[in-house]
């Protein structure tokens, strides 16, 4: 399922409204075929739609079994475009509630990075980089600095 985004904000509406509904194939629709990723969360990098497939499946489907929506948010956002290419960073924060409840469960907030290409008029995510700045003491990530 291929997309229209017209303007970068609308990448970025859908990756909001694709994440809280759990639709992979909406969320995808955001990213070129050939994505490079780096993320996180357990790998070092990410080449290809169908491996990014992979872990957005994952993903989505620990959120259905544990009861989870997630609200995405970006923070501090900075876009930055030519006729065809734009460089997206900001802040995500991404909030699970209970879906019975509402309750917020938890919160973590990534720093990112996005490389987006036009193709037939049409902007997609071609890099995605995010991060976390590590405690030097204990060697681990810090999510919630802001």
């Amino acid at each position: 399922m291929k997309r229209n985004f017209i303007k970068v904000q609308d990448v970025l509406e859908n990756y909001k409204s694709s994440v809280y509904e759990k639709d992979v194939e909406r969320f995808l629709a955001t990213y070129a075929p050939e994505i490079h990723i780096y993320d996180c969360w357990g790998n070092w990098e990410i080449k290809g739609i169908s491996h990014w497939r992979a872990n957005v499946e994952e993903w989505f489907n620990g959120l259905k079994v544990d009861g989870v929506s997630l609200n995405v948010e970006f923070n501090d956002l900075v876009i930055e475009e030519n006729m065809n290419l734009a460089f997206v960073h900001c802040t995500v924060t991404f909030a699970a509630h209970d879906i019975k409840s509402g309750d917020k469960l938890r919160q973590m907030t990534n720093r990112f990075t996005f490389g987006l290409n036009k193709k037939d008029d049409f902007w997609q995510i071609s890099h995605e980089h995010s991060s976390l700045p590590i405690n030097m003491e204990t060697g681990k990530g810090i999510f919630n600095l802001r």
